[in-house]
């Protein structure tokens, strides 16, 4: 299998990638949504909420803390995780500008 060959591409495009690939499972989308819903950090209760396995939940937050839409503390024995708000603006600006390119009507092709 050959590589990725990440830096062929801008920093723009990766980025794109990387928001895309992190909202591509379910189970970070609705991560995602239980943090904006409760609206504060949550420590420990995303099991119960989400109902996969602890181990399944953590690999998941990783991939969020690791691209920066979520941010956690430890407390005491648990992590805390909330919506890191400046990073989930910035990806918003980001995705907002791909997605609002619009193909001319005009054109001839298909």
């Amino acid at each position: 299998m050959g590589l990725a060959k990440t830096e062929m591409f801008t920093d723009q495009q990766n980025e794109i990638a990387l928001f895309a690939k992190v909202f591509g499972h379910p189970a970070r989308v609705a991560i995602l949504q239980h943090l904006f819903k409760i609206d504060s950090c949550v420590c420990g209760d995303l099991v119960d909420e989400i109902g996969l396995a602890q181990s399944t939940i953590s690999q998941h937050l990783k991939e969020l803390k690791h691209l920066g839409l979520i941010k956690g503390n430890v407390e005491g024995t648990s992590v805390c995780y909330c919506i890191n708000t400046k990073n989930w603006t910035t990806m918003k600006e980001t995705m907002l500008e791909f997605l609002n390119q619009d193909s001319s009507e005009n054109k001839t092709c298909c």
